[in-house]
């Protein structure tokens, strides 16, 4: 007797959109910063979020290549700045959800805020790691063009860096770089706080989200735009 298979799981349904999207081969970019946005927010502000939303995008996007060398060559670099502009805009929601708890006046612990940082400071890494462990298990074809892809974008500075670094700058002269490096709790076990900091950001991430949704009528468009 034949079991019926369940619904497709969030992780198998992002994938085949990011496979869609390089098969049909316009606006890439933008379309992998959308349906990455959507995934965050709809699961926990945290890296293990990031990083799992990340991995199926490019898994898919991997897919979705195929073995057309002119495909892959462009669509692994768009693929890469679609996923790149999603992350920034999570580390942007998470650096103003941080200086806004901060700025609530409440007493937080000195570690509170530092685990926090820490999280934050990881992003950048995290999601370049995740997507080189992508290139490693691709097929011959992708493989290169991917690592390409991830090589210039290490070379030339991520936007997901360049906002980590913002975050890192507005708590500069209360934290040294080694004590964000002590803070090695998760975020996810650093109680009331944590817990206070993933819901403030998620909110933010949404709103910052849907600033940056065309209006309807408008999606796909724009075969330029800058995300």
């Amino acid at each position: 007797m034949s079991t019926p298979s369940g619904p497709e799981t969030p992780d198998v349904v992002l994938e085949e959109a990011a496979a869609d999207a390089v098969r049909q081969g316009t606006d890439i970019r933008q379309k992998v910063q959308a349906m990455t946005l959507d995934a965050l927010q709809n699961r926990r502000f945290d890296r293990q979020s990031i990083r799992d939303v990340v991995r199926s995008v490019t898994e898919g996007a991997v897919q979705g290549a195929g073995e057309n060398g002119a495909r892959i060559r462009g669509s692994m670099s768009e693929v890469l700045q679609g996923l790149d502009q999603a992350v920034r805009v999570s580390a942007e929601a998470g650096r103003v959800a941080l200086n806004g708890l901060v700025a609530t006046g409440r007493t937080f612990s000195e570690q509170d805020v530092k685990i926090a940082l820490s999280e934050l400071r990881k992003i950048e890494g995290d999601f370049l790691a995740t997507v080189k462990q992508v290139a490693d298990s691709a097929n011959a074809n992708v493989r290169p063009e991917l690592r390409e892809a991830l090589r210039s974008a290490r070379e030339t500075g991520t936007a997901t860096g360049k906002e980590v670094a913002l975050a890192m700058g507005d708590f500069a002269k209360k934290f040294t770089a080694a004590s964000f490096d002590a803070a090695l709790v998760g975020l996810e076990t650093a109680g009331e706080f944590g817990q206070r900091f993933a819901l403030v950001a998620s909110g933010v991430l949404g709103g910052l989200a849907e600033a940056l949704r065309p209006p309807a009528g408008e999606e796909g468009s724009s075969k330029n735009g800058n995300g």
